[in-house]
């Protein structure tokens, strides 16, 4: 693509290594101009102006905010965090993407997508959303690259797991003897560079990215102890135990139904998904478990000499 080409970045002022600041950074470091849209002024977008991006303030859910950042720009990245909003987000990108003719659009999606339909969606409002943001891209006619991801390491299992590791060593969910292969956030985020830098390849098609390996708890649980060097265990909770869990965090009632039927599908094997796209599309293997809780071993709470 031309230098001169802006590439529009959503949810760009994520913690650091949240997927739309690490696909930024990436970007950046190829030389190539970014756009990235921010909610607020603060510190993260100062971080952001500073590596060498263009910062501007908007929300989502406002078509004239969307059209005025979007504008000018040739190939935009879309996702935002888990909202109750995030259909309505979806749509008013995808119509002012339209109006403004974008080369590319890359989708933020879920892999539990791929088991949904008309007849068979899931309880949880955000798992059903991406399946509409799905078809509602499909229909309007514009040059999409949907991204499905697996569980998160960094979204999921590091704020997740890390008190319970850190205090008890025990990975404490009601994931039964489900099997999982969570994905880390740098590798999802290497993906969607690639497509952005060169979309020619992927165009309209949908990646599925996943681990290494698809593995229970247990399983997971050892790698942990290999990375830590001590033993940590899989402590099957019980779900309701889960549930009361979220609500007194007093989480937002739209996030809480996510975890539950996260937790609910992995029970039944819904998450035991295996896929080639991050090897396929960056040339290189997914980061394992072990590896990551090695590259974020003190808020694990360290390893045992």
């Amino acid at each position: 693509m031309a230098a001169n080409e802006l590439i529009l970045v959503t949810g760009a002022a994520g913690k650091v290594g949240a997927v739309g600041r690490t696909v930024t950074d990436l970007l950046l470091e190829c030389g190539l101009p970014v756009r990235a849209m921010v909610r607020r002024e603060d510190d993260r977008a100062a971080a952001l102006r500073a590596a060498g991006a263009e910062v501007v303030v908007g929300n989502l859910l406002e078509p004239a905010d969307v059209f005025r950042v979007v504008n000018g720009c040739r190939r935009v990245y879309f996702g935002m965090s888990v909202s109750a909003g995030y259909l309505e987000a979806t749509v008013t990108m995808a119509t002012v993407a339209r109006e403004v003719g974008v080369d590319l659009l890359v989708n933020m999606s879920q892999m539990t997508v791929s088991q949904m339909s008309i007849q068979n969606t899931t309880k949880s409002p955000q798992q059903r959303q991406h399946w509409l943001c799905e078809q509602a891209l499909s229909w309007s006619g514009l040059p999409v690259v949907t991204i499905r991801p697996t569980v998160f390491l960094e979204g999921f299992f590091l704020p997740v797991t890390g008190p319970t590791v850190r205090d008890r060593s025990r990975i404490e969910l009601p994931f039964g003897r489900g099997r999982t292969s969570p994905v880390g956030t740098t590798d999802v985020a290497r993906v969607i560079a690639a497509v952005i830098a060169d979309p020619g390849p992927y165009l309209g098609q949908i990646l599925e990215l996943t681990g290494p390996r698809s593995q229970d708890m247990d399983g997971v649980a050892r790698e942990y102890s290999e990375a830590l060097n001590r033993e940590v265990t899989y402590s099957d909770i019980p779900p309701e135990d889960w549930e009361r869990g979220l609500k007194k965090a007093r989480l937002p009632e739209h996030l809480t139904h996510h975890l539950v039927t996260m937790a609910e599908l992995n029970r039944a094997g819904r998450y035991d998904r295996m896929a080639d796209g991050v090897q396929r599309v960056t040339g290189r293997p997914a980061m394992s478990v072990r590896e990551f809780v090695s590259l974020h071993a003190e808020e694990f709470g360290g390893r045992r000499i």
